[in-house]
């Protein structure tokens, strides 16, 4: 199994002034636990890092352990591009990938082999979570005009997971009809591809504002020293 970490993350909202992967976390950056996540799997075998060329020296230094597994690849200005640099990038052999990203540091390592396994039954699958709260839909005056049924909604996470194949031909036709998407799942979406959904848990938060990275100290191991 292949995997593609895109890691050009912003630091705004954690006020950081760099790459939120690189702040620090039980004295590691946050990319250092998603990488040892990512190799606890026992599916993986193939990791591709997708970054800014002004991140690279930075993020290999802090993850230098994990050299002999990491494959480098350049991303582009928005994460789609990245994501598409990223499948170009795979070996002519990689069948399946799955992408994750490196801000959820908290990911337990059977998700990624979880996700592995039901490729072998679907074109593509996400890790998602049942919707808790109750959700409103609003106008551009903030008035609320909608509550859809929570019971059909689920919140999107990664990893997911594609046929190479597939997910390629998905981007191709994004960039054909200028679709603009946040995730991959979306794309194959609006070409109306089935997505398979596999639940996953409330630890696998994404770190994007100072209070998850509480949350992320809180419930990660200790250094094994």
């Amino acid at each position: 199994m292949h995997i593609l970490i895109p890691a050009a993350g912003s630091g705004s909202r954690m006020q950081a002034g760099k790459n939120k992967l690189l702040i620090e976390l039980k004295g590691r950056p946050i990319l250092y636990w998603t990488l040892r996540s990512v190799l606890l799997s026992k599916k993986i075998s193939w990791v591709g890092i997708i970054g800014q060329p002004h991140d690279k020296k930075d993020i290999l230094r802090e993850t230098k352990e994990f050299h002999q597994n990491i494959n480098w690849i350049t991303g582009g200005k928005t994460r789609q591009e990245s994501v598409r640099n990223g499948l170009n990038a795979l070996p002519e052999d990689a069948k399946k990938v799955l992408i994750h990203d490196g801000a959820r540091c908290l990911i337990q390592p059977d998700l990624f082999d979880r996700c592995s396994d039901e490729l072998n039954l679907y074109d593509a699958v996400i890790v998602a979570n049942r919707v808790t709260d109750t959700i409103k839909i609003v106008n551009e005056n903030m008035i609320i005009i909608d509550t859809p049924d929570r019971n059909n909604l689920w919140a999107a996470q990664t990893p997911q997971g594609f046929l190479v194949s597939k997910l390629k031909e998905a981007h191709k036709e994004a960039l054909k009809r200028d679709w603009s998407v946040t995730d991959d799942a979306s794309l194959f979406e609006k070409l109306d591809w089935d997505v398979k959904i596999i639940e996953g848990n409330d630890v696998n938060i994404k770190i994007t504002n100072p209070f998850d990275l509480q949350i992320a100290s809180a419930l990660l191991p200790e250094i094994n020293k």
